[in-house]
């Protein structure tokens, strides 16, 4: 900054022991340190504070402390307490930010552990605390002996696939028990925890069963009454087309027909011919008969 001010002038003038108190930049009366007959001059009047700092700029201070950048500070212990609680803080939560991204973006086991001047205990860890040191010191015993990278990961493997099928086998003993089997060995208080399993279980099986039997009846009843309603409005309609087209219903299958054909005779009611009447001859003739040469003849009930 003081450099700046310095560089807009065309002479600066570095006095160190005379006018501490500002600058007085040219074309200001400054009677105290000049002769009266120069009234105005194009110079500026540093204090010694500015004086240093130009110096610093200028390259003459070489303290390996001077800031550069962001800054930067010296590497050692901070004596004043409230400082090195708020330093500890923002470096505390910085390292724990950087531990969590790196467990992220690396998918990498990280576990990080913080004890305070004061004994607070921080810590972090993406999986475990606890597995990740276990697994620290397998690891550190295993290059002990070893040192092989790849036989680490092999008894790791080994012993995720030991607990695999060790909760497979329990699986499957628990299967043979609900299926009745493998039942001798068991005590009195597990044959009974087994029995409420498997009530439980009915009782599950049971309701929901239950639930799908009554939806089932709910939909064939609603089926039901589509049925029906489709019935009736099939009915309305062939009523409206035989009411539209009378002959039809002296057809076979027409409501009239069945009125009109004659009851089923019995012996005890003689024939009569004089209640029926011969209609052949408004038959239309038929090839099928005409071979045989005869014709069909149908006998209608005179009401």
């Amino acid at each position: 900054m003081f450099r700046k001010q310095i560089e807009k002038h065309r002479r600066p003038l570095l006095i160190e022991e005379e006018n501490p108190g500002g600058i007085l930049e040219g074309g200001k009366s400054i009677e105290n340190h000049f002769p009266k007959k120069n009234k105005t001059f194009p110079f500026v009047l540093l204090p010694p504070t500015a004086i240093t700092a130009y110096q610093s700029e200028l390259g003459g201070d070489s303290s390996p402390l001077r800031k550069s950048g962001r800054g930067k500070i010296e590497i050692k212990r901070i004596e004043n307490t409230t400082n090195r609680q708020v330093t500890f803080c923002k470096r505390r939560n910085g390292l724990l930010k950087k531990a969590y991204e790196l467990s992220v973006l690396c998918d990498a086991e990280v576990a990080l552990i913080v004890f305070s001047s004061r004994g607070r205990l921080y810590e972090y860890s993406n999986n475990s605390v606890k597995g990740t040191i276990e697994r620290y010191k397998k690891a550190i015993s295993d290059n002990s002996n070893t040192g092989s990278v790849a036989e680490i990961n092999a008894q790791y493997y080994q012993q995720e696939s030991a607990k695999l099928r060790q909760q497979i086998i329990s699986i499957q003993n628990s299967n043979r028990q609900l299926m009745g089997e493998t039942i001798g060995s068991m005590s009195p208080k597990e044959l009974r925890n087994l029995e409420g399993r498997l009530e439980r279980s009915i009782t599950r099986i049971r309701s929901k069963k239950n639930e799908l039997l009554f939806s089932e009846i709910d939909y064939m009843q609603k089926r039901e009454v589509d049925l029906h309603n489709d019935n009736q409005i099939l009915r309305a309609k062939i009523a409206e087309n035989e009411r539209n087209n009378p002959s039809i219903s002296l057809m076979p299958g027409g409501s009239n027909y069945e009125q009109l054909m004659p009851p089923p005779q019995t012996q005890s009611q003689p024939f009569d011919s004089r209640n029926y009447f011969q209609v052949a001859a408004l038959q239309p003739n038929n090839h099928h008969y005409s071979s045989a040469g005869r014709q069909d003849q149908t006998a209608l009930q005179l009401v």
